[in-house]
């Protein structure tokens, strides 16, 4: 039998982020773009630009994380012997817990493109429980932005919505 498509598309699904809006204070001190959004599967993958001095929540991964450094240094607080420079390559397995930060003496923004499976559950400084960031939660997060700030609607892959079989 000759295989066939399962899903049925016309063209290749593909953006290039240079011809996409940059959100501009996504999250504080963060710019970010999303790429693919998959509430369904719990995936996300977006680009994002950390302006120096900038500290993301400790945050615990329920899924994998790769991460593609293009520019710039930034490190995880538990690991400062361990920066992640311009070329960088990083694996986090689920279960990992660590602190993003950004050096205040960064020359420039770090840049990087995350492929995420699964949620950040975030803390804080005490390590009490403060919220989560998931594909659903970035989804809704870049719809409110749109709004907020009369732009245009965010550009991003996502599958189809389940449904039944017919």
């Amino acid at each position: 039998m000759k295989p066939t498509p399962y899903v049925d598309h016309a063209a290749l699904l593909t953006l290039n982020f240079h011809e996409l809006p940059v959100f501009k204070d996504a999250l504080p001190g963060v710019d970010a773009q999303p790429l693919f959004l998959d509430p369904h599967n719990g995936a996300w993958v977006l680009r994002a630009m950390f302006r120096p001095g900038t500290r993301l929540p400790t945050h615990y991964h329920t899924g994998d994380v790769h991460f593609f450094t293009l520019k710039g240094r930034w490190n995880y607080v538990e690991y400062p012997d361990q920066p992640q420079t311009a070329g960088s390559y990083l694996y986090e397995p689920g279960g990992s817990i660590h602190t993003f930060a950004v050096p205040e003496d960064a020359a420039e923004d770090a840049e990087g493109l995350m492929i995420v499976r699964g949620a950040n559950m975030n803390f804080d400084d005490n390590g009490q429980y403060v919220g989560i960031l998931d594909a659903s939660w970035l989804m809704q997060m870049f719809d409110h932005l749109v709004k907020e700030r009369g732009m245009e609607p965010a550009r991003y892959i996502t599958p189809p919505p389940v449904g039944y079989t017919a």
